[in-house]
This record gives structure tokens, C-alpha cells and sequence, in this order.
């Protein structure tokens, strides 16, 4: 919950109060944010990474700084990942890759925990068996991933089949997400395909989507010590309004159907099970594309700090394509009232964003 600590802070650093305390404890090794597409510094203009009001939510506070978040400690070490906006997880993950071995380098860090929103869930993936591979040990510490498509979203699919090809793509994805998808380096194209289950062109040469990348980039206690995920979905009523033109008006997700593979061809893997708009996606992610080794449940305290804490109702997921449950795919358990969107600053609302992140930081203390 939104809480006010400036006020404290100032009268320790004057002697008159008590000694301030961070809600989070601080990580044995620092925690780099990976972003999802149409990041890396604004999403819609807002600040990526931001609260709703475009602070970041890594900004330690230093003794009278604001905006900072006061819910971790002053000695956190954040970094954030700079990749392209639009390209394939396989691209991305590897930029990712070589952005973290520069911050390494220049900060001597052995180590690094990820956190990655969307399709930076994804990249961090890749990112780990790639530092992996170049170090000869597991560099990536807790892997974090935060409303990610793992198995896929309707949406990616609904704009690919926008004909003809790749023109009405692109312009699709810019009327999204602005004219950064024009930038040099992107391929909207491509990072489309990443986000379909199933290789969308079996005529391209190239096999692309989430189901062969899950292959290639699996949870391996080599690459990541600790995989979790936090799960995102809200109801039409109270979703952004973009997101819900987007997964209601043109296209309705319904994410919360079991089934291995892309059963209704939608896109995702899974299917649906007949009810529109009913919580089960977040305006581009359904619920049965999210889960990534443990789930996570984010709890919200009205005076105390929040937390993250493991969801042991639900079984670990160590093979993203073969769910050993339907309620991996299908559970509601622990699913944050959130939007695509809400968990990375885009709002305004009453989510607090710096908190939620503080929480998680907190939670990969207790296990990096």
C-alpha cells in the first residue's frame, strides 16, 4: 500500500526520530530489471520500471533525495537492461546477456538476480544460459518473471494474421506502441513470431515461437539457481482501456483452459473454456501462459510492508511446454488484480508499484 516515509526519514537524519528501516532487505547480489517489448525507457510515455508518477522503482533513497523508493535499503544495487523493443527473445536475450557482463565487469559483481516484465521474462531466460555458457557457472541467481507469455499470446498471433504480412504487422504493433517500433535494429516481425506457441511460418527457413524457445532456453538449475513468476489478470471492468479493446473488442484471450499445446489455435498454449471476461488474462497474457517454475503470491498489507512469498498450493513447473498439472495453467490462486500494464507504472492507480518491487526484492534476499 502507498505509504509515506519522507517525513521519518528526515527527522532520523536530524536526530529526532528513530532509525529509518527499509521494508526489503538487501540482496547478496544485485538485481537487474529486464524490460518487455516496447521498453526500454517509456512504455506510452510513461517511464518503464516507474511508479505512476515515472520514478524508478530500483531508486535508492539518499539522505533527502525524492522521489526515491524508501521501502528497500540504501545500499540496493539495481541495474536496468537496455535491449531492442522489438526482436525475437533469442536476439534480446543475448543483448541482455552482454549488458549484464558489462555491469558485471564494471562493478565486480560474480552474480546477478533478473527480474523481467513480459517478454523480458523470456530474454532473462536466454540471458541466463548464455552467461552460463560464457562463465562455466550458474551466474543468474533468482529468476524473476512477471506477467510473461512463456506459452504464448493470442494477441501476438491476432496481429500476425493481420495481412498481408509483414507492412500490417509493423503498423499494428506502431499503433500500439508508437513509432518506436520504427526504430533501427527492431523487427516487429520477429518479435511477433517470438510471442505465438507454434512456429507461425513453416515456410520461412526459420522455426520461431515460445514452444521451440522453451526447448532451447529451458529451466535449468545450471543457468538459474531459483526460477519464480508472478501471475497477472484482471476483468474487463476494471482493465486498462487500451488492453481491453485489444483482448475483448478484437480479440478475447480467455486464458484459463487446459490443454498441452495450442488447442484452439489462438496462439497460446491452452485453451479456452468458453467464458469471456473473467479475470483469466491481464489484456494480452492469459493465466495458462504465466506460471514458470514456482508461483509466487503477492500479498498487500494496509499498515505493515508487503510481501512475496512461495505459493505451495500450486506444483513447480520445470518443463514450461508439459504442464504435470492443469492448475498450473488454470489455477487463480495467487493471481494479482493487475493489468498488463499496471505492474510496471502505467496508470494512474492505487497499485504501488515501488512496494511491489521492494517485496520482491525482499523475497530474492531470502534465496539468492
Amino acid at each position: 500500500m502507498k505509504k509515506l516515509h519522507t517525513l521519518l526519514l528526515a527527522l532520523c537524519a536530524l536526530g529526532l526520530g528513530t532509525e529509518a528501516r527499509a521494508g526489503a532487505a538487501k540482496t547478496t547480489y544485485p538485481v537487474v530489471f529486464a524490460h518487455g517489448m516496447g521498453g526500454f525507457d517509456n512504455l506510452f510515455g510513461n517511464d518503464y520500471w516507474g511508479d505512476d508518477y515515472g520514478m524508478f522503482v530500483g531508486d535508492t533513497c539518499s539522505l533527502f533525495e525524492t522521489p526515491c523508493n524508501e521501502d528497500i535499503d540504501s545500499g540496493q544495487k539495481t541495474f536496468v537492461g537496455q535491449v531492442q523493443p522489438f526482436q525475437s527473445s533469442e536476439v534480446r536475450g543475448l543483448d541482455l546477456a552482454n549488458d549484464i557482463e558489462g555491469y558485471m565487469a564494471s562493478t565486480g559483481a560474480t552474480r546477478v538476480n533478473l527480474i523481467g516484465h513480459s517478454q523480458g521474462g523470456l530474454d532473462a531466460r536466454k540471458a541466463a544460459k548464455v552467461l552460463y555458457t560464457r562463465k562455466g557457472y550458474t551466474v543468474v541467481a533468482v529468476l524473476v518473471s512477471v506477467s510473461s507469455p512463456h506459452r504464448g499470446s493470442p494477441v501476438a498471433k491476432y496481429i500476425l494474421d493481420l495481412k498481408p504480412g509483414v507492412t500490417s504487422v509493423i503498423a499494428a504493433l506502431a499503433e500500439f506502441y508508437g513509432d518506436v517500433v520504427y526504430g533501427p535494429g527492431n523487427d516487429g516481425y520477429a518479435g511477433a513470431k517470438q510471442l505465438v506457441y507454434n512456429d507461425y511460418s513453416s515456410t520461412d527457413g526459420v522455426t520461431t515461437g515460445a514452444k521451440n524457445f522453451n526447448i532451447n532456453n529451458p529451466i535449468d538449475a545450471r543457468y538459474a539457481s531459483r526460477y519464480v513468476s508472478l501471475i497477472t489478470a484482471q476483468n474487463g471492468i476494471n482493465v486498462n482501456p487500451a488492453l481491453y479493446l485489444v483482448s475483448e473488442l478484437f480479440y478475447d484471450i480467455d486464458g484459463d483452459g487446459y490443454c498441452v499445446d495450442d488447442c484452439d489455435n489462438d496462439g497460446a498454449a491452452g485453451k479456452g473454456d468458453g467464458y469471456a471476461n473473467e479475470g483469466d488474462d491481464d489484456g494480452l497474457v492469459g493465466i495458462n501462459s504465466q506460471q514458470m517454475g514456482y508461483r509466487l503470491k503477492y500479498s498487500e498489507s494496509t499498515f505493515g510492508f508487503d510481501s512475496v512469498t512461495t505459493d505451495t498450493t500450486v506444483p513447480y513447473m520445470g518443463d514450461i511446454n508439459t504442464p504435470s498439472t492443469s492448475a498450473q495453467m488454470t489455477s487463480t490462486s495467487s493471481v494479482i488484480n493487475q493489468d498488463h500494464m499496471d505492474v510496471v507504472g502505467l496508470g494512474p492507480d492505487t497499485f504501488d508499484e515501488p512496494e511491489f518491487y521492494a517485496s520482491i526484492i525482499h523475497y530474492i534476499a531470502s534465496h539468492d
